[in-house]
């Protein structure tokens, strides 16, 4: 395979599989979304006078068979190719003659894989935000379920105030959807067009008028001004792993807190049996590792953030290789996010409270008294809660 930068001299095998990393196989989730790009930028360098119509409508055709043979699996991304672009162009190239290397004109890799990265990004968000809106339905068809059974509400994991399950689970079903909202957020920095960027300094030159590519790609706005696009790197990324980081904290919370209603010194709940293991040496045991399995991942996803955080942080201006690594921790986030998002719901659905396993300490009801002395007889605060005080046995 010859690769996009290739002058002739040999390179060292070493060299590619150190330089290329994983990232080949990262590409293969982007390649669709490249042959989309690719196809708009043809059509741009057409409109501009660049690009033929023969030509155009032969790479359009060529692309577009190319990205559906990629779909059913027919090809893949390899270590020869070094990365997507290399192997769609060497593909395009192979099916229609020199046309495929007109292509190249006006862009970069730079350009190119962001604007395919953000694409996926789009998408990416929308699929985690509906997971997430999934989450929350389950969530209140639990507290549905349950309207009537009490539970205790902690502080100090100390029984404090009364709650119920509706009260509890439509809490967590509340700040997921918030979650989910922030997720739709993220897209502020997606949706930015790099195509027309190159390689971080515009097509000097070439007549390309970017409008075209964010007019067809559907982005809100082209990523102004050129420079601006290889500096704002991470930033989208990081930004949707902050989201992705909140979002899995509070799926590990409620996971944490159906792990300490399944012991036995609580057993509040039982949890589906299709959704728990057994122990290898004991035979009475159920455990409850999918649960435990999401509030540990919460440390996975915190560790994304931190990762895509470090590798932009103190990178001069313009493109540097290191900017290749953080497809990795994106790619991980997301998809450890989308994994627990998918299991939740059907797992929250075989969730059973037990409310004869449910004791309400007697005196969780004394901040209540106390307000009802301050409606009643005008007193302050502060002496009613003496008065209760005075009227509860010491432990």
């Amino acid at each position: 395979m010859t690769r996009l930068w290739d002058k002739g001299a040999p390179l060292d095998a070493r060299v590619l599989a150190y330089t290329a990393g994983e990232d080949h196989a990262l590409d293969n989730r982007l390649v669709g979304y490249d042959v989309r790009a690719s196809i708009a930028h043809a059509e741009g360098l057409h409109a501009a006078g660049l690009l033929s119509a023969t030509d155009l409508a032969a790479l359009a055709a060529a692309l577009a068979a190319i990205g559906a043979a990629h779909a059913r699996g027919e090809w893949h991304v390899a270590l020869a190719d070094e990365d997507g672009q290399t192997a769609l162009e060497g593909r395009l190239t192979a099916a229609v003659g020199a046309a495929g290397g007109r292509i190249h004109l006006g862009r970069s890799r730079n350009d190119q894989v962001l604007a395919a990265l953000r694409l996926y990004l789009r998408d990416a968000v929308e699929a985690l935000a509906a997971g997430a809106a999934s989450v929350a339905n389950a969530l209140d068809a639990l507290g549905a379920r349950h309207a009537a059974v009490a539970l205790p509400g902690y502080t100090h994991m100390q029984q404090a105030m009364p709650s119920s399950v509706t009260l509890w689970a439509g809490g967590f079903a509340a700040e997921i959807r918030d979650d989910a909202e922030g997720l739709g957020l993220a897209r502020r920095r997606i949706d930015k067009n790099p195509l027309g960027s190159a390689a971080g300094y515009g097509t000097p030159g070439v007549p390309l008028e970017r409008a075209e590519t964010t007019r067809r790609l559907g982005f809100a706005m082209s990523h102004e001004p050129v420079t601006a696009v290889q500096l704002s790197r991470g930033k989208a990324e990081a930004t949707l792993l902050f989201e992705i980081a909140l979002l899995m904290t509070d799926l590990g919370r409620l996971a944490s807190d159906l792990l300490l209603f399944y012991t036995q010194e609580f057993a509040f709940v039982e949890l589906p049996e299709a959704f728990t293991t057994g122990s290898s040496i004991m035979p009475q045991k159920r455990n409850p590792d999918v649960f435990e399995l999401i509030r540990g991942r919460t440390a996975s996803a915190h560790a994304t953030l931190a990762e895509a955080l470090g590798i932009v942080a103190k990178l001069p201006s313009g493109y540097h290789r290191d900017l290749q690594l953080l497809k990795a921790p994106l790619f991980r986030g997301i998809d450890l996010a989308a994994e627990t998002l998918d299991i939740l719901p059907p797992a929250l659905d075989g969730v059973r409270f037990r409310p004869e396993n449910i004791r309400l300490d007697p005196a969780i009801h004394a901040a209540e008294r106390a307000n009802a002395l301050v409606v009643s007889e005008g007193i302050p605060f502060r002496e009613a809660y003496r008065r209760v005080a005075a009227t509860l046995t010491k432990k």
